[in-house]
This record gives structure tokens, sequence and C-alpha cells, in this order.
């Protein structure tokens, strides 16, 4: 396992050496989002009973930024390799698939944790926050955030530039992010778009997060978990397979 370790410690000392970037900036811009639209709606949109806009907001803040960043981490670290042709160094060494994958995606949770931290210890402060079921708060963000860091190696490993990572996020991600109930319940949508919803598994990682919080939930938290644990052994059965392959690595 020295391989292992070794290229975790690479993963989390490349983020962590631009903390400023990868760690404070998304921390002000969820800051930002709670400013404004918690100003904004504080009064004029009722979610939950007894439960303010702004409280209802944090938590979605919170799980927005883990799943955004730990995408981010696995994805522009492979991009950034595969571009200044240091990716070599990673294949040479023996490491198995396995070991790839394990690396990759436990440093892309760290920084989606350490950002969902920052944001929360933040905003906390704005709302009042409970913690009526606080190990689903921790289930969920760890799978969250293995989820997106496991999207962000595919996303890594299909892409042989820039733009193509770029679209892969503004196209993919950024709209299941935000139209996963991050701003809103989804109660509050025409049946139509509740459909919709509730195939997009962001929805459910999101949902799940906040029941952690204030023990309600538009769905059920064991099927949020349910569809968030499928969601990661498909995606990772689907990295796993790339990386044995060696596809697009091994040229």
């Amino acid at each position: 396992m020295i391989g292992f370790r070794t290229l975790l410690y690479k993963e989390v000392l490349r983020f962590w050496k631009v903390s400023f970037q990868t760690v404070a900036a998304p921390v002000l811009t969820a800051l930002l989002y709670l400013m404004i639209f918690g100003h904004v709606l504080e009064d004029r949109v009722k979610v939950y009973d007894q439960i303010t806009y702004t409280s209802f907001l944090v938590p979605g803040l919170v799980m927005m930024s883990v799943l955004q960043n730990a995408f981010a981490n696995s994805s522009s670290s492979l991009i950034q390799s595969k571009i200044t042709g240091n990716l070599v160094f990673v294949l040479l060494p023996p490491l198995s698939h396995w070991e790839m994958f394990g690396a990759y995606v436990l440093a892309a949770v760290v920084r989606g944790l350490a950002v969902g931290t920052g944001v929360f210890v933040v905003t906390a402060g704005f709302a009042h926050l409970s913690f009526a079921a606080p190990l689903w708060i921790l289930m969920f963000a760890f799978l969250g955030a293995a989820i997106l860091g496991t999207l962000g190696l595919i996303a890594g490993i299909w892409a042989e530039k820039f733009d193509q990572l770029a679209a892969f996020q503004n196209f993919l991600i950024m709209p299941a992010t935000f139209l996963a109930g991050v701003f809103y319940s989804i109660h509050s949508l025409p049946p139509l778009w509740q459909a919709v919803s509730h195939v997009n598994p962001f929805f459910y990682m999101i949902d799940g997060f906040r029941y952690g919080f204030f023990g309600v939930s538009d769905v059920a938290p064991g099927t949020s978990l349910t569809v968030v644990g499928i969601t990661f052994a498909v995606l990772a059965a689907v990295a796993i397979s790339l990386l044995r392959r060696g596809y697009k690595l091994r040229h």
C-alpha cells in the first residue's frame, strides 16, 4: 500500500498547497449565495414548518460545495497530468487500478469535506441548525463526495483537453447540482419537474444530507441512501474498468 499512500499524499498536497484558491474561494462563493438568497427570500419562501428559509438553505450550500469541489479535485488532477505529460510518473510505478482509484477518490473526498466544513463554519451563524441525525449527515457527505470524486475521475480520463472537461462540468455537473433542491424544495415545483428531479441522483444526496439536520425531507432517507449507494457502485465499477484498461491513459 506504499504506492496508494504516496499517491494519496501527492493528491492532497496538490490542492492544499493552493488552499486559498481550492478551499477559501469556494467558501466565499457559498457565503455570497447565502447572503443574497437568504436576504431576498427569507420572508417570501416557506419550505418546512418551523424551519426558516436560511436554515433550509445552509445544508444545501454545504452539500453543493462538497460535491462540486470533490469533482473538481480528481478531474483537474488527471487532465493537468495528461496535458503536462507528468501522468507517466503515475503510470510507471507498479500501482494497481484499485490503488489509483482509491487514492484519487479519497483525495477528492478530503477536499470536498474540507470545503464543506469551511462552508458550514462560516454559514452556521446565520441560521438555527439542529442535528437530528448526525450519522446521516456524515454518510451522505462522504458518499456524495465519493460519487463526485469518481465522476471527476471518469471525466478526467475521458477528456483530452480543458475544453472537454469544462463542457462536462458546465453541462452536466452544474445543472444537476442546481436542479437538485439546493435552493428550494421539489414540492414547490410543477409535477413534471418533480418527476425530473426524482431521476437526478444529486437530489437524493442533498435531500438525505438535509434530513440529517432537520429530520424532515422530501423523500424517505432510506430511499435516498439506496439511490446514492447504487449510484456510487455503478460509477466506481465504470471508473475501475477504465483504469484497468488504461483507457486514454496508456497511449
